[in-house]
C-alpha cells in the first residue's frame, strides 16, 4: 500500500484537489441558490410544501442512475459531474433554509417593521442571521453527502478520487486493484473530515455567540 501511494502521490494529490474543488464550488453555488429559493417560498405554506416535496423526492433518486442518464445529453467529463453534485447539494440546504427562516420569531419581524425596516433589510439583518445556524447545518450535511456523490461521478469520467475507486473495481483481483480502491475511499473520507472542520470554523466566525447551539 505504501509503495502504491508513494509511486502515485502526485496523481493522488491532484485528484484530491480536483475532488475537493468540485465539492466546494458546487456547495457554494447550491447554498446561494437554496437560500434564494427559500427566501421566495418560506412565507407561503403551499410553496413551502412544494419545496419540501421536491427535496424529499430528489433525495430518493439514485445518484449513480442520474449520472448514467446524463451521459447521453451531456457526454462524459466535468459537466455531468457538476450537474449531479450541484443538484444533490441543493436539496438538504433548501430544506434547512426553509426550516430556519420559518422558525424566526414573528414578534422580532413585527418589531423590525415597527422600526421602519423594509422587507429586504429585515431579511438580511434579522431573518437570515437567525436562520444561519440551521442553514449551515444543512450545508454541513450536504458537504458530507457530496464527497461521496462526487466519487460516484467518476463513472462519467468526472474529476476526483472516484477514478481510483472505479479503476480498482474494474480490475478487482488484479495487481494493485485493492490498493487503488482503498486509496480512493480513504481519500474521500479524509476530504470529508477536512471540509467539515472548515465548515465548523466558518460557523464559529459567522454565528454570533448569543445564538450558537
Amino acid at each position: 500500500m505504501y509503495e502504491f501511494v508513494s509511486q502515485r502521490l502526485n496523481d493522488i494529490l491532484f485528484s484530491s484537489w480536483q475532488h475537493f474543488s468540485l465539492v466546494i464550488q458546487c456547495l457554494a453555488a447550491a447554498a446561494v441558490l437554496a437560500v434564494l429559493a427559500a427566501a421566495l417560498t418560506y412565507r407561503s405554506a403551499g410553496l413551502r410544501a412544494a419545496a419540501d416535496s421536491i427535496s424529499a423526492i430528489g433525495l430518493t433518486i439514485p445518484s449513480f442512475a442520474l449520472i448514467g442518464l446524463l451521459i447521453a445529453p451531456l457526454g462524459f467529463g466535468v459537466l455531468p459531474a457538476v450537474v449531479v453534485v450541484g443538484f444533490f447539494a441543493l436539496l438538504p440546504i433548501l430544506r434547512n433554509a426553509i426550516v430556519g427562516l420559518t422558525a424566526v420569531p414573528a414578534n422580532l419581524v413585527e418589531a423590525a417593521r415597527g422600526l421602519g425596516m423594509g422587507r429586504l433589510r429585515i431579511f438580511f439583518r434579522i431573518e437570515l442571521p437567525l436562520a444561519w445556524p440551521v442553514i449551515l447545518a444543512g450545508i454541513r450535511v450536504s458537504g458530507q453527502m457530496m464527497m461521496g456523490i462526487a466519487a460516484v461521478a467518476a463513472y462519467a469520467l468526472g474529476p476526483g478520487l472516484g477514478g481510483f475507486i472505479f479503476s480498482g473495481l474494474s480490475r478487482l483481483g488484479g495487481a494493485n486493484s485493492l490498493e487503488s480502491v482503498v486509496t480512493g475511499v480513504v481519500g474521500v473520507v479524509l476530504l470529508a473530515l477536512i471540509l467539515d472542520l472548515l465548515l465548523v470554523a466558518l460557523g464559529r466566525l459567522t454565528i454570533p455567540r448569543g445564538i450558537r447551539v
